[in-house]
């Protein structure tokens, strides 16, 4: 290293090494470690397992790189135009004073996740798999379901203790799924093993605890959301909070807005069956009190009808009626006026005589008596003067 002087100042002399090695010194010494990069990929591409990037703001851009050791526990690896959020430092190499950003995490911004979900959301509206019609009732009392989630993990715990205080008669299979990342591979191999149905399941939940809408952009994935849609069982889903949507609750028989919510939407509560039990088997035993009330007043109007009309009870009557009837006709007999002292007379054709008009002298007449009959003859006939 030289010092000389020029226009009265002392100038350092440097290598093109020890400059860079001095710039490299000022960058370690006066920039963070550390920070956050927002910018948008230009450029992107893999070279012998590393990722190459180029950002930009629209204004400048600078060269990313993520290592390969780093690149395995990326949940996102972006593509050209997506917009993106980065933790990361700086690196320089001194041989060829290049700067760029070493990535250590790499995330979809909200606009890019947005972008996505709308994309994907539009082609599958117009294809016809994004229908209200198409939703399938849910099973009233399913007999086993399939719970695919990651495990363990906090709503996975809440589930399966929600499960148990609402309906523990369901059988519950626990299925580990990717619920973030670049996952759609495997979460698709999975489902399609699961449409043989071999478990016998009635319905599947797919849950995913809370977290940042860029988390959940693996149910935005077009592959999962077409899973979904044809699933021959029905579908629910409990994916992120209340406010989170995705392209995978629009394709689903029926969307929770929490994990927690489709353990609870699906099962019945074994509290209201209770009741309602309760309240049917009084509904049932009034019922059946007022049938068997309803019967046995029957069976008594039928005995009373047929005590009225029993055969005995007839004969009876009309033993009665024919009695009666013997002592009007009795009564009215004509014996009984000739033994009061009343006669019958007729003439000798055996007609018989209500006035004296109706004889003449001479002619012959039968007087019957109570005990015998006489015969006379008219001698004169006295009218009486009324």
């Amino acid at each position: 290293m030289t010092n000389f002087k020029t226009h009265k100042e002392a100038l350092t002399s440097y290598s093109v090494k020890e400059l860079n090695e001095s710039i490299g010194l000022l960058l370690s010494r006066g920039f963070a470690p550390k920070f956050i990069l927002k910018a948008t990929v230009s450029k992107s591409q893999i070279k012998k397992g590393h990722l190459w990037l180029t950002l930009t703001d629209g204004k400048a851009s600078v060269d990313g790189v993520a290592w390969s050791s780093t690149i395995k526990s990326l949940k996102f690896l972006p593509k050209a135009d997506d917009g993106v959020v980065i933790i990361g430092k700086l690196n320089f190499w001194e041989s060829q004073a290049r700067i760029s950003v070493q990535v250590f995490d790499i995330r979809a911004s909200i606009s890019t996740v947005l972008k996505k979900f709308e994309i994907v959301k539009l082609k599958l509206f117009k294809e016809g798999l994004i229908d209200d019609s198409l939703r399938r009732k849910l099973p009233k009392y399913p007999h086993s379901i399939g719970i695919l989630t990651s495990s363990p993990s906090s709503a996975l715990a809440d589930m399966l203790r929600t499960a148990k205080e609402r309906w523990p008669l369901t059988k519950l299979y626990i299925i580990p799924i990717p619920v973030q990342g670049n996952n759609e591979s495997e979460l698709k191999t999975i489902l399609s093993k699961l449409r043989k149905n071999k478990l016998g399941l009635d319905s599947i939940i797919i849950a995913r605890g809370g977290g940042n809408r860029e988390d959940l952009m693996l149910f935005d994935n077009e592959i999962i959301a077409r899973e979904i849609a044809t699933f021959p069982i029905p579908v629910i889903t409990g994916i992120g909070h209340e406010d989170d949507l995705t392209v995978s609750d629009l394709v689903s028989d029926h969307r929770s807005a929490t994990p927690t919510a489709a353990i609870v939407d699906l099962l019945p509560s074994r509290e209201n069956e209770k009741n309602n039990f309760l309240q049917n088997k009084k509904i049932l035993n009034d019922y059946f009190r007022l049938f068997v009330q309803n019967k046995k007043n029957y069976l008594n109007t039928k005995k009373s009808f047929f005590q009225s009309h029993s055969p005995r009870l007839l004969i009876k009557n009309q033993r009665t009626k024919l009695n009666y009837i013997f002592q009007l006709l009795d009564v009215l007999s004509p014996n009984k006026w000739l033994k009061r002292g009343f006669a019958l007379i007729t003439d000798e054709s055996g007609n018989s005589i209500y006035s004296i008009k109706d004889v003449k002298e001479k002619d012959k007449l039968l007087v019957q008596l109570f005990d015998g009959k006489i015969t006379t003859e008219v001698d004169s006939l006295n009218y009486d003067k009324i």
